[in-house]
């Protein structure tokens, strides 16, 4: 049983370290950044780019390897042969796609560029506070110590010497 109680201690101090809830905030934010991209790309972007190939959206743009075949219905209006969907290279959904990832990956830079540039503004302040903060005086070594201690014993005993 010692076993299973390690495994989940383990993974408790896991679960609650600081970088795992950070990571798990960035996920749901990145995810609902995901939205606001593919609602921007999908309803702004592609509508206007749309307009340039004729008014068709960019995501049904497609080549046709093989057109759709109708059912076919006997007189009685039952299917002699059933409809056989045509086969196509959605092409334009990959467009679309690539369009959203760039989207993303775009604003990703310019979000790390900006706390790349913050972080070393920071450190570049926080060494500039450490050089212009005065030095602590070093703490007297042991040596030094045991001399200075020494010395007020030889006083002593020239002060006690002379008195006698």
């Amino acid at each position: 049983m010692a076993k299973k109680d390690g495994f989940f201690a383990e993974f408790k101090k896991f679960i609650t370290r600081g970088n795992i809830l950070d990571m798990a905030v960035g996920v749901v934010m990145g995810g609902a950044f995901g939205k606001i991209v593919t609602s921007l790309v999908n309803d702004i972007i592609m509508p206007a780019v749309g307009v340039l190939f004729g008014g068709q959206s960019v995501s049904d743009l497609k080549y046709v390897l093989k057109e759709a075949v109708p059912a076919v219905l006997d007189e009685a209006g039952e299917v002699v042969t059933a409809e056989v969907p045509a086969v196509t290279l959605n092409y334009g959904q990959l467009i679309q796609y690539i369009v959203d990832f760039l989207i993303v990956a775009f604003c990703m830079f310019c979000v790390i560029r900006i706390f790349m540039k913050m972080r070393t503004k920071l450190e570049s302040l926080k060494k500039k506070e450490e050089e212009q903060a005065p030095a602590a005086p070093a703490e007297p070594s042991v040596e030094e110590k045991t001399l200075a201690t020494l010395n007020d014993i030889k006083a002593l005993l020239e002060k006690n010497a002379k008195n006698d």
